[in-house]
């Protein structure tokens, strides 16, 4: 009777006993892509072939007109030019650029022609010793202007000329106007410090001044492509440059720290930096610009109403 009971029993439990769910099959482990590296422009080295007037620099891979110009101590306005070309043209792998490096390099002549014969100097006088391009590059100094202008990295080479018999390349097309974007206020506050257009002894503003918290966060006024990160215009320090859909570019002073690196893409409201006092500011600001073309123009109308 007792053998009968503990086999009752134990079938009972069995009964009740409930199947473990089967354990799901083991997932591949997945790697986080790895974000690509930011392209870093070539430095361009000096080493043109002299020719009267100035050097001939053949484009490598890499470089940009900026980095030609800074090489040269001459500002990329006068290369282009000196060349004939346009002031924000896209300079090709392999095209050689004439660089001025006369007294007056630094002013920005019209395409080159010929070169007017040089006067003698004052008996007594000895000659002006030529500029060394290094001596130039020490002195060299940069705007905005430059800085959007010649960063562009150098294309690959022209396509060779067609074929005899088939049909020519068609010309570039027309590059459109730039246009605004939809902006929204770069960092938090809407104290202005100073405004944009002319200022008191012949200065003039190209953009707006922004009170800003040590440290707070800088963002991206609209959705873009990192043009440049980097201090070489003194005054304005720190700098970051945006370039957005529709040509724009918007220009971010005067930071701290830069959170970002040229050539990421960002999109509006992304933290690119944070505010400080850097360059001549004497008090945590944003120097803010909106520029088309070589054009600044007020951001404040664009700003206005956004949060």
């Amino acid at each position: 009777m007792r053998a009968l009971l503990l086999v009752l029993l134990l079938a009972a439990g069995c009964a009740t006993r409930q199947t473990p769910p089967p354990r799901p099959a083991p997932q591949p482990r997945v790697e986080p892509a790895k974000p690509r590296p930011a392209w870093k422009p070539v430095p361009a080295v000096a080493d043109g072939k002299p020719v009267p007037g100035g050097r001939a620099h053949v484009v490598k891979p890499g470089e940009t007109g900026l980095a030609i110009a800074q090489a040269y101590g001459v500002p990329w306005r006068t290369i282009a030019a000196a060349n004939g070309i346009g002031f924000d043209s896209v300079i090709r792998v392999g095209q050689t650029l004439f660089v001025p490096t006369g007294p007056h390099a630094a002013a920005a002549p019209g395409p080159r022609t010929s070169q007017p014969p040089r006067q003698a100097p004052p008996q007594g006088r000895p000659p002006s010793p030529r500029p060394d391009p290094e001596a130039l590059a020490k002195a060299f100094t940069l705007d905005i202007d430059e800085l959007v202008s010649g960063s562009a990295v150098a294309a690959p080479a022209a396509p060779s000329a067609p074929a005899a018999g088939t049909a020519p390349l068609p010309p570039p097309a027309a590059r459109p106007a730039p246009v605004a974007p939809r902006l929204a206020w770069p960092v938090d506050g809407r104290v202005i410090l100073s405004g944009f257009g002319p200022k008191p002894g012949g200065k003039v503003n190209e953009g707006v001044t922004i009170k800003a918290v040590r440290g707070a966060p800088v963002r991206a006024a609209a959705a873009g492509t990192v043009l440049y990160v980097g201090d070489a215009i003194e005054s304005f320090g720190l700098l970051v440059l945006l370039r957005h859909e529709g040509g724009a570019v918007t220009a971010y002073g005067h930071l701290e720290d830069a959170l970002v690196q040229t050539g990421a893409r960002v999109e509006q409201g992304a933290i690119i930096g944070r505010a400080g006092s850097s360059g001549v500011a004497r008090e945590p600001q944003l120097m803010f610009q909106l520029r088309l073309g070589r054009k600044a123009v007020d951001p404040l109308p664009h700003l206005r109403g956004q949060a």
